[in-house]
């Protein structure tokens, strides 16, 4: 068995295989619960492999816990990466799992997940418990009580600032759910250490945090970097030698968060520094850079899937862990997307700058950081500016405008709440908006997998170099690297792009620009 086959939960015993095996490939995609112990682990645990007949296993943190298992203090299985099926299936249980992470439940409740999904509460409840084995409130919890476990660990905050950074209603309920999930007090899980003296954590309050965002290896952090890198928006965005530092827009306020990538291939952490305006912030902007990250990826499964491809083997072999970049942001990646149409890759982010200064908002000055100064616009800045505002053509204008409306109207969700089908034909709808641009969005809005694009022109480029030329050869292609489309598309503009950067090379034209 390989991660590929796990998008459901894998039958009892391969998963027990995997963990006589200490196999870490499936770190976050399964637990196993002890029930000799009552306590419940991630698949590598080093402790001694308990007996089959003693174990259950479990598709979420959250359905451990509501079995009545609390987390090994030893292995700590809430830190794993995220489980890739979330992603790969895309269905309603991973779109919930997306926006839990986000704090939906928190900001919104129950009601207003089921909202953003499509159902009732009473139905959703239902859906996951029977896909996941919780319910919303349940898996909440399992993220809150994860928060607040790093925040101990890494910060030398009150338990207070911690309970409320971390989503707690109340001190009480903060210390009821360590106690339960980790068999441990705050203090304890702490170590003993006391607080030293920082200043208070509470809303307005603009506070840095230390974050570690766990990654399963292979992972190609240089390629990463480069690409974060080759896309800035000034003042925006920043990044030099090994780290990438850019702004966000939070529900409660503003953030910088810079991101070291220099050691990330070798330990599986991308370390980094986040600093945000409302400390109620720090979990939903730790999850947006694990969508930026595709901290969730199973690089094993797509090397699996890919590795033989005649197209493809070469790349695999020099570029393993290779991910596709997501986005903190689906509405900013949207409307970049569309500032990008027709013009090469330095000009559109130069336009983006643009837009930024003409409709984006100052960071206060305790944010900035490694010249981030601004943060990108909201749909609706962008939608209020006059039609002539920006310097481009007049029908790209008409179509960043028509986005920007629809965006901010709510009739095309980029939060991943919507369905993918749902989402693409919404963007299709919109006048200016093609095949490449809407699923280019959703590549990095939705952390779609399986995307492919046949218009793009480095990636024609690179297949018929291949061999492969012709609508009948790029389908049978899409068809053989199906679900992993959009890996295969970022190992076609790696190679694209290394072969523009020979010497030998040309320049290429705007629209050979791979992105």
């Amino acid at each position: 068995m390989t991660p590929s086959a796990a998008l459901a939960l894998p039958d009892a015993d391969a998963c027990y295989r995997a963990v006589s095996s200490r196999d870490r490939r499936f770190d976050g995609v399964f637990y196993t619960a002890v029930r000799t112990t009552g306590i419940y682990c991630r698949p590598s645990c080093p402790a001694r492999t308990p007996h089959q007949r003693n174990v259950t296993f479990h598709p979420t943190a959250a359905s451990a816990q509501a079995a009545g298992f609390r987390a090994c203090r030893r292995c700590l299985p809430d830190a794993t990466p995220d489980s890739p099926r979330w992603d790969v299936a895309a269905d309603t249980a991973g779109r919930a799992m997306r926006l839990i992470a986000d704090g939906v439940v928190d900001r919104d409740g129950v009601e207003g997940l089921a909202a953003r999904l499509g159902y009732s509460a009473r139905h959703l409840n239902r859906l996951l418990v029977a896909e996941l084995g919780a319910g919303p409130l349940a898996l909440a919890r399992a993220r809150r009580a994860h928060d607040a476990r790093v925040l101990l660990e890494t910060t030398d905050w009150r338990t207070a600032d911690i309970a409320f950074a971390a989503g707690f209603a109340s001190v009480r309920q903060f210390n009821d759910t360590v106690q339960e999930v980790y068999a441990a007090t705050p203090t304890e899980l702490r170590g003993g250490r006391s607080r030293s003296g920082s200043a208070p954590a509470g809303p307005g309050a603009v506070v840095g945090v230390d974050v570690r965002i766990p990654v399963r290896l292979p992972f190609d952090a240089d390629r990463m970097a480069q690409f974060l890198a080759f896309h800035l928006v000034p003042r925006v965005e920043a990044a030099g030698p090994g780290w990438y530092t850019r702004s966000l827009r939070l529900p409660h306020g503003y953030g910088v968060v810079r991101l070291d990538l220099a050691d990330a291939a070798v330990t599986g952490l991308v370390r980094g520094h986040l600093t945000v305006s409302d400390v109620r912030d720090v979990g939903s902007a730790v999850e947006r850079c694990r969508r930026l990250l595709d901290a969730g990826c199973d690089p094993d499964a797509v090397g699996s899937a890919l590795g033989d491809d005649p197209v493809l083997a070469g790349s695999l072999r020099s570029r393993p862990g290779l991910r596709t970049p997501g986005h903190v942001d689906g509405d900013e990646i949207a409307l970049r997307t569309v500032l990008g149409q027709q013009v090469s890759l330095k000009a559109a982010n130069r336009l983006g700058g643009v837009l930024a200064e003409l409709a984006g908002d100052d960071l206060p000055e305790a944010l900035h950081r490694d010249g981030v100064t601004r943060v990108f616009p909201t749909p609706a800045q962008v939608a209020a500016l006059p039609g002539d505002a920006m310097p481009m053509p007049r029908s790209r204008q008409a179509t960043l405008a028509v986005l920007a409306t629809a965006l901010a109207a709510g009739e095309v969700a980029l939060d991943r709440s919507a369905g993918r089908p749902e989402t693409r034909a919404g963007l299709l709808a919109l006048k200016g908006v093609g095949p490449w641009t809407a699923d280019y969005v959703l590549m990095r809005a939705l952390g779609d997998p399986d995307v492919f694009l046949p218009g793009d022109v480095a990636v024609r480029a690179v297949l018929a170099d291949h061999g492969v030329s012709g609508s009948g050869a790029l389908a049978d292609f899409a068809d053989r690297v199906s679900p992993w489309r959009s890996y295969a598309v970022m190992h076609l503009w790696a190679e694209r792009l290394d072969a523009l950067a020979a010497p030998t090379s040309t320049t290429p034209t705007p629209r050979e620009d791979p992105r």
